[in-house]
């Protein structure tokens, strides 16, 4: 597995969206998007998207993801419902996402269940890939890699901060950003991670940063 392409690894791009981590212990995943991988590129098809009824009021704040409200959530399932649902698609997965550590410390936090083999982060390969620097947010690279439209399109008319709409665009900016490493021809499994691997133990305890990478 690891000499062969990157595109062999089981990858699946994942995003939530939460209530953030200025709630501290009661801090609530509101909306999941899980969006595999096909030969690099999105397979919609097998996606998984769900809001996440968490089961009690949520704070008015700016970064709660637009549409996210309290009647909108009132019936979606909650997540003990949803969770058989997210092991058997994140499982043994390396999981991509831009700045994947913030979600996983969430949905490990909350689904400690969940064993995924990796975590490969958009945003950390950005940080080596020759972009000429445009801003590490994933709107701004997916704007820089003129991938937006697809994304919206892929989505059926998603948008931005939210947990599908994200997801297939890290799934969009993988492929986009292995092609700007300097000396990748045929990055392998080994070499993806070498880049762009996070510790699954990696403490993410700068709640700020989640905000600012959107």
């Amino acid at each position: 597995m690891h000499d062969q392409p990157w595109t062999a690894a089981p990858l699946v791009a994942f995003d939530l969206e939460g209530t953030g981590s200025q709630d501290r212990g009661d801090e609530a995943i509101l909306e999941v998007g899980v969006v595999p991988l096909e030969a690099g590129r999105p397979h919609m098809a097998a996606g998984y998207h769900s809001l996440v009824n968490p089961r009690r009021r949520i704070p008015r704040r700016p970064w709660i993801s637009p549409g996210l409200t309290d009647d909108t959530l009132a019936a979606a399932p909650s997540l003990d419902v949803i969770e058989p649902e997210l092991a058997i698609r994140l499982d043994g997965a390396y999981i991509v996402g831009h700045n994947v550590g913030v979600d996983w410390r969430l949905l490990s936090l909350r689904c400690p269940g969940i064993r995924p083999t990796a975590l490969i982060d958009t945003l950390k390969l950005a940080r080596l890939a020759r972009t000429g620097n445009p801003g590490r947010s994933l709107t701004v690279l997916l704007d820089h890699y003129g991938l937006t439209e697809e994304v919206t399109r892929l989505t059926s008319g998603g948008q931005p901060h939210r947990a599908l709409w994200d997801a297939t665009g890290a799934a969009l900016l993988l492929a986009a950003l292995i092609a700007d490493l300097p000396r990748t021809t045929d990055l392998t499994v080994a070499g993806l991670r070498q880049a762009a691997d996070v510790l699954l133990d990696e403490s993410q305890s700068d709640g700020a940063e989640q905000f600012l990478l959107f």
